[in-house]
């Protein structure tokens, strides 16, 4: 059949004819280079579907990109990598067998890029199985219902906002208030089998600070850590997330509990806009398109508790609040799909209040579904007695404030100094979740 024949046919027998062709000789038509636009690569001459990957023939040999979008008979691609050296009319030359993400429990101890390509060194990762970047998301329906506790090993977070097996919380924080450190804590702390830490967007030197110092040999024995720094491109860095979500999911349905720390879903937003205004689609909530607010419900809900015979996700995933302002669309956006948000305090850090977790502002929703009647009430008091202090902190510092004239005021403020210290903890320093809850009843005078 020629190719004026074959256009010719309905759209089902032309690819129909497509795959026939791709299964006889094992490789698709290739097409070839017409423009580059910013960070987008146009082709003609070739058929392949959204999400698969193509050959660019460059005079420093091959690179990978993958199809984006298409308009008429113009495919839009994205490279995975930095590319230089494109000449007019290069070759793109479609591949026909996916080769998908590499899992297995060779992972652990394994930092990769986000293709699952080794990073550290170590030579190849040993695969069980190669899985698609976007795996299926499980039947609401089929999800067992969250019901216990999650020991994270940091005191403020055990006992005030307790976090539950399989939940997925918020860490929202601008920059440099100690972000990086509370995830290794967790990393340390934490009861999960595996860990899957995902670093999308941050600075390549964090990287391998945080592998080495704050990671240690103890956490990455039982840790996936992918990175995919700021350097990496957009196309990158999306992967970085999905890759991670992935791995944990991998994990999960071995009947593991793994607890995912992904840094940071911002990043996430920034690579789709980036993609998404490549190719044209239109900016709207501060310059995010609307394909940026469809693609993060849909990374969240990936985590959390399988169904029968299935592990758990126990996710955080960490939202960078641009000047720290809480209303930032990405910020408000995932406040609303997640199971409760921490929030981490400039002016705590500022003072070496650390881990500088605000307590007042932050919530755990499934708390009062894991603990008992007891440790609730007992959180509640220590959150209104940090609150009471706060609202009125102003006013003690300057002695505007009278003693006697308020006794709730007057507990709080010979209480702050041992609550203070109760919710410091050194980075260092792990505390399980039976010593966390003893150490609250005792401040509150119950132990």
């Amino acid at each position: 059949m020629t190719e004026t024949e074959l256009q010719n046919q309905p759209l089902a027998n032309r690819i129909s004819s497509y795959q026939k062709h791709i299964h006889s000789y094992g490789v698709a038509v290739a097409g070839s280079l017409t423009r580059v636009v910013g960070l987008t690569l146009e082709a003609k001459g070739l058929n392949a579907a959204v999400g698969s990957q193509c050959k660019i023939e460059t005079i420093n040999g091959f690179v990978d990109a993958e199809v984006i979008g298409f308009n008429d008979d113009v495919l839009y691609l994205m490279p995975n990598d930095q590319i230089s050296g494109v000449l007019p009319g290069a070759r793109v030359i479609p591949q026909v067998k996916e080769s998908g993400l590499p899992v297995g429990m060779g992972l652990l101890g394994r930092v990769v890029d986000g293709l699952g390509r080794p990073l550290d060194g170590l030579g190849a990762v040993k695969a069980e199985a190669r899985l698609k970047f976007a795996q299926a998301p499980i039947n609401p329906l089929a999800r067992r219902p969250i019901s216990e506790p999650m020991d994270v090993g940091v005191r403020a977070i055990n006992s005030i906002i307790t976090v539950g097996q399989g939940q997925r919380m918020g860490l929202f924080a601008g920059s440099g208030v100690g972000k990086s450190v509370l995830l290794g804590m967790m990393t340390r702390g934490s009861e999960a089998d595996v860990i899957v830490v995902g670093l999308v967007g941050e600075r390549g030197r964090e990287v391998k600070e945080f592998i080495d110092e704050i990671l240690g040999a103890e956490g990455r024995r039982r840790s996936v850590v992918v990175a995919a720094p700021a350097d990496a491109s957009p196309l990158m860095r999306l992967k970085g997330c999905e890759s991670a979500v992935t791995i944990a999911e991998y994990f999960r349905d071995q009947g593991l509990n793994v607890l995912l720390l992904l840094d940071s879903v911002t990043r996430y937003a920034m690579a789709q806009r980036e993609i998404a205004l490549a190719v044209g689609e239109p900016p709207a909530t501060k310059g995010y398109p609307p394909s940026v607010f469809a693609k993060l419900p849909a990374l969240v809900e990936r985590a959390g508790n399988g169904g029968e015979g299935q592990g758990s996700i126990t996710a955080f995933f960490t939202v960078l609040s641009e000047g720290d302002d809480m209303q930032d669309p990405i910020a408000d956006s995932a406040r609303a799909i997640l199971d409760g948000h921490i929030v981490l305090s400039r002016e705590l850090a500022d003072s070496g209040h650390y881990p500088a977790i605000d307590i007042e502002k932050s919530i755990s929703r499934v708390m009062p579904q894991v603990v008992s009647e007891a440790h609730l009430q007992q959180a509640r008091v220590l959150k209104q007695v940090y609150s009471m202090y706060q609202q009125n902190k102003d006013m003690v510092t300057l002695g505007a404030y009278q003693q006697g004239s308020d006794p709730m005021l007057d507990q709080a403020i010979a209480m702050m100094p041992t609550v203070n210290g109760f919710l410091q903890q050194g980075m260092k320093e792990v505390l399980n979740y039976d010593e966390c809850l003893q150490g609250l009843a005792q401040l509150l005078g119950q132990g």
